[in-house]
């Protein structure tokens, strides 16, 4: 879409007009059907018009611009790019996108030197809370952006962007990281069906183990400086299913200790997967063989009939070979890993957090517009090879490109879902991508569980 150098006030009111005056509807101009699921969302797709009457409040920015600095690269980063014209379209702000793959130290460095970009989308609350306590360069969310994620996203949300009780950063993007994958075709060849607790899915375990003789699942944690963070998303999943959300929130900010017995309940309940020898792991190994299988590869035994389950989040798709088929009836597809509990569905969850370094009236009106379910909207329409997916509770799943990323939205939004963004991320540095990463090695390769926590408590910082 082009747009003309000057864009005046009429304008802006055509759009709000065109949307009809709702802010959370889109017309959707030209859009193909997007999605009976497998493909890549057919066709393409006019951008849509959105209600500009929420931008009316910054007064007139047209003909200013926000300078974005992110981690997300090409080929991700041009749908982005595409989901910021209707802002530009109702405002005349300009986006300067930015994006490079060494972001997250290039980002303290520009900092330190006083060149701040206007907003930063930052891949973790741990980063955002680092920058806040050190260095005070983060300006607090506006009214409206405030106003938008009350509104349109499950509170936990707005707690990750918030630091010592000042809201900064809305959520982006969201990863669901409570999934079983699996080959639809080997259960239907075998007469298996996807488990709805973790009772059955042991005894699916138990049942397929019996069947074939062998382990299966499958699992690595190998990422190099990395090494250790699939398991740890293991554990995170598991206390959220044993110890619940609460002692879960307790855990990562050290109101229970570190060797406290519900960790060990939930260490040892991923255990019953990962360190038993008739389960894991399938076509690579022993128990020990996990630390040294790459986590990119861990799951490709799904497609050649060697493994028959692997836990990984929603990106994991991306990792199989290109012409792999993710849908129902596909290659592979994943099913939310399933709890005993009978109140709520925990979900795991990561995502990205857009934080600002200035309060301009063209800054505050772009964080505005991205916290808005139009912007969730338009994201997915941007998006037709799938792959992205928003905790906003008015994202249509239908303007999701893919079956599987209409699960993960379904997921999200189901109303006993209670999402808890990954743990370790939210520990402090030392531990969440340190001690606790080694621990998980030194577990899969022998250590007890109780020696591993004990470990890893020492080493949690005295302030």
């Amino acid at each position: 879409m082009t747009r003309s150098t000057t864009f005046r006030a009429d304008r802006r009111r055509t759009m709000a007009v065109a949307a009809g005056g709702a802010s959370l509807a889109l017309v959707l101009a030209a859009c193909s059907g997007g999605g009976d699921g497998g493909g890549d969302g057919g066709g393409d797709t006019a951008t849509p018009s959105i209600d500009c009457a929420p931008y009316e409040e910054f007064g007139d920015i047209d003909g200013t611009s926000v300078h974005v600095y992110t981690s997300i690269v090409d080929p991700e980063g041009a749908t982005m790019q595409a989901s910021f014209e209707p802002f530009t379209e109702c405002t005349g702000v300009e986006i300067e996108y930015e994006a490079s793959r060494e972001f997250e130290a290039q980002l303290l460095v520009r900092i330190q030197a006083g060149n701040l970009p206007d907003i930063a989308f930052l891949p973790q609350p741990g980063l955002l809370r680092t920058i806040v306590e050190d260095t005070g360069t983060i300006v607090p969310a506006p009214d409206a952006v405030a106003a938008n994620v009350d509104e349109f996203f499950e509170p936990s949300w707005k707690e990750y962007g918030t630091v010592d009780g000042t809201f900064y950063a809305a959520p982006m993007d969201a990863n669901v990281k409570s999934y079983v994958w699996y080959s639809p075709s080997a259960f239907a060849d075998a007469g298996y069906e996807v488990p709805e607790t973790w009772t059955e899915l042991m005894d699916l375990t138990a049942q397929i183990q019996s069947d074939i003789g062998g382990p299966p699942w499958c699992a690595g944690v190998e990422s190099g400086d990395a090494t250790g963070w699939p398991g740890t998303d293991w554990v995170e999943d598991m206390m959220l299913r044993t110890g619940g959300p609460e002692v879960y929130d307790q855990w990562y900010t050290h109101e229970i200790p570190f060797n406290d017995p519900q960790v060990v309940e939930a260490f040892d309940a991923a255990g019953e997967v990962l360190k038993n020898p008739d389960y894991v792991n399938a076509g690579l190994g022993g128990v020990d063989s996990i630390t040294t299988t790459p986590w990119t590869d861990a799951g490709f035994g799904l497609l050649d009939g060697s493994c028959y389950l692997h836990r990984a989040a929603n990106f994991y798709q991306t990792q199989f070979p290109e012409g792999t088929d993710v849908s129902e009836d596909g290659d592979v597809f994943a099913f939310y890993l399933p709890t005993d509990q009978t109140d709520i569905k925990p979900v795991e969850v990561g995502g990205t957090f857009a934080a600002a370094f200035d309060d301009r009236p063209e800054v505050q009106a772009f964080q505005t517009y991205i916290s808005s379910a139009d912007w969730a909207n338009t994201k997915a329409l941007s998006t037709p090879n799938g792959g992205w997916v928003n905790a906003n509770l008015q994202l249509d799943p239908e303007n999701l490109s893919t079956d599987f990323d209409k699960l993960s939205a379904q997921i999200l939004a189901d109303p006993a879902a209670v999402s808890r963004f990954d743990a370790s991320d939210l520990m402090p540095g030392e531990v969440g991508a340190g001690t606790f990463w080694t621990g998980i090695v030194e577990w899969l390769t022998g250590s007890s569980t109780q020696d591993v926590v004990d470990k890893i408590e020492a080493s949690w910082p005295s302030s």
